[in-house]
């Protein structure tokens, strides 16, 4: 079975409200539950999650900023009385419908406890070690992504020493990606991922185009 780690990306990506909300993202959690793939989940990642999506998905500014542009499009003729009528009962419609999704969210991510196919883990101190360790080296990460990044290297070598042999890791985040914009290898964070043979996506449906069994049949 291939062992698929995941971060707050995957979490924002799943658990935000519909219209942030990812395709991809859900369809892991619906392939882990099948048994196809079992999902890893560093703890603390679901708080930097909620955090994120409570302050990033406010409707409030999408909202406001169609408004002030039908208060000048009214006045300059471009849509007509009607027509900003609708408009308007559509945004408060919008806002109430996420606002309805946020005050589930503690809810949404809370049940991603029980699911089956996701393991959610602590920080143990092997980890806590490793993270301390990346901060001195030179790949200048945030002191969360040295943590997201210690749990990922330190989980793979304990389900590899279980006899465990196929990992990726999901990663949307270019500082965690092991390679730079031109494709270039990042050293020694491409090291890093090779020494315990996890294998980076920058997508949520596992897939990439230099990987022949990657490509959709």
């Amino acid at each position: 079975m291939a062992h698929v780690f995941i971060e707050s990306n995957w979490v924002f990506g799943y658990a935000a409200p519909g219209h942030h909300k990812l395709p991809d993202a859900v369809e892991l959690l619906q392939r882990a539950r099948s048994g196809e793939i079992m999902l890893h989940l560093p703890a603390p990642c679901l708080s930097e999650a909620r955090q994120a999506i409570s302050t990033k998905c406010q409707p409030r500014n999408e909202a406001d900023a169609v408004r002030k542009f039908l208060l000048r499009a009214k006045h300059e003729g471009i849509v007509s009385r009607a027509q900003d009528q609708i408009a308007r009962e559509v945004l408060d419609r919008f806002e109430q419908s996420v606002h309805a999704e946020l005050r589930r969210l503690d809810e949404v991510i809370d049940s991603l406890r029980e699911e089956p196919g996701l393991e959610i883990f602590s920080l143990n101190e092997k980890m806590l070690d490793r993270a301390i360790r990346l901060s001195m080296s030179d790949l200048w990460l945030k002191p969360f992504d040295q943590a997201v990044l210690a749990s990922v290297l330190v989980r793979a070598e304990e389900l590899r020493n279980e006899g465990e042999t196929d990992f990726c890791f999901c990663e949307t985040d270019a500082d965690l990606q092991p390679w730079d914009k031109g494709g270039s290898p990042k050293k020694p964070l491409a090291q890093m991922y090779d020494d315990v043979s996890v294998w980076v996506y920058d997508n949520f449906a596992l897939y990439d185009p230099d990987r022949p069994d990657d490509w959709p049949e």
